[in-house]
């Protein structure tokens, strides 16, 4: 297990600060974290690492301190109206910060403008040694496993990946059979948490759930060992478990980073 890279996903310690989120990773037993750079929702409360030099100055120095890397930035949505070029102040950040990949969401109806922007993107974050993924999620206009493939493949760039999160592979309905074909270089790095209960009727309850009540891994219904054996060996691993209902019990922040890194250690032994 020490040969793969954990890191601890910004949704999982929303209230933290940048610089309070690479000090938690550190003593927890992380070896990287993921910096959310652009909000993920209006309401979500946001450090604006972009905007506030003074911010990224600090968590430079807790990152320098701690030793703890960053694997990923996130999260940039593919409109209609979307300006790839728009982006290249997002990526420069996250080149400066060392991430190597980027999250992606595709909010476009249109698969052909979204295909086209995605592989535009590709190319712009090249320059910067990062490999942008595209996540399916099933509210979005990349549904599922297989949608997420197609348009991935279709844009045709090296460093085009498709990003695998256990809540959305579950909630999409995609299959174990369809991911073990994928070829594993789109496959970089991948987000962990399990999930509770059926699939709800309501799109709406899935999208609740997906940012406020995840499960750690072994406290839900998922096939996460079945999703692991499907995956590159040892590809690193997103620990993404946003708890609210923790947060709300006076759980901190600290706590939950742990109880997620044990019952992850735990998931992985058992492989």
């Amino acid at each position: 297990m020490s040969e793969r890279i954990l890191s601890l996903a910004a949704l999982t310690v929303l209230e933290l600060s940048p610089p309070e989120m690479v000090e938690v990773a550190a003593r927890t037993g992380y070896s990287h974290v993921g910096l959310r750079l652009v909000p993920a929702t209006a309401e979500e409360r946001h450090f604006p690492l972009l905007a506030d030099a003074g911010l990224r100055r600090q968590t430079q120095v807790r990152l320098r301190d701690t030793g703890i890397q960053v694997l990923d930035i996130e999260i940039l949505r593919l409109k209609p109206e979307t300006r790839v070029a728009d982006f290249e102040a997002i990526l420069a950040v996250g080149a400066e910060f060392g991430a190597s990949e980027l999250l992606i969401a595709g909010n476009d109806p249109d698969e052909a403008r979204l295909t086209a922007n995605f592989a535009a993107l590709c190319d712009l974050a090249s320059g910067y040694g990062i490999y942008p993924h595209l996540e399916f999620m099933p509210w979005t206009d990349a549904r599922d496993l297989t949608q997420a493939v197609r348009i991935v493949e279709t844009a045709g760039r090296t460093n085009g990946g498709v990003l695998v999160d256990a809540f959305h592979f579950n909630r999409s309905g995609s299959s174990l059979d369809d991911l073990a074909k994928l070829a594993p270089a789109r496959l970089r790095y991948a987000q962990l948490c399990d999930v509770a209960g059926p699939r709800p009727d309501d799109m709406n309850e899935i999208l609740r759930q997906a940012r406020n009540e995840r499960r750690f891994p072994g406290d839900g219904d998922c096939d996460l060992r079945g999703l692991l054996r499907c995956l590159p060996a040892n590809i690193p691993l997103s620990l993404e478990i946003p708890t609210r209902h923790l947060l709300e019990q006076g759980v901190s922040a600290l706590q939950r980073a742990q109880m997620a890194m044990d019952k992850t250690g735990a998931l992985l032994r058992q492989l």
